[in-house]
């Protein structure tokens, strides 16, 4: 497939994804987006094409705390982990999509580490 007219985001979107597909082991992916006012993460099972467990903080016990910063996703790292926990996941892929692993990212991710989920 052809990467002609794509962003840089997103050709390091598709190349982050195809080489979590080659090591993912049939593990469920944490796929993280974050915008300039929020941060989503959801727990995907690819086989399946279904979404675990998601949180975001657009999440009405979430909304009127925090916007986007730090202490926002780390509350959504524990909360897409417990969800996924509750439903029987415990062992997952990281998938930063297209965003760097640092601040809001890397926060919700070692927050999803801390409340149980390994990756």
């Amino acid at each position: 497939m052809s990467t002609k007219g794509l962003s840089l985001f997103d050709k390091r979107r598709r190349r982050n994804r195809t080489a979590l597909r080659a090591r993912s082991g049939g593990r469920p992916r944490l796929s993280v987006h974050r915008s300039g006012k929020h941060i989503y993460a959801q727990v995907i099972d690819d086989a399946a094409g279904k979404t675990v467990a998601s949180a975001s903080t657009l999440d009405k016990s979430v909304k009127g705390k925090a916007g986007s910063n730090v202490a926002a996703a780390q509350e959504v790292g524990k909360r897409v982990a417990e969800a996924a926990k509750a439903a029987g996941v415990t062992q997952v892929v990281f998938d930063r999509g297209g965003f760097l692993y640092h601040g809001r990212v890397k926060a919700l991710a070692d927050a999803a580490r801390e409340s149980g989920l390994e990756f």
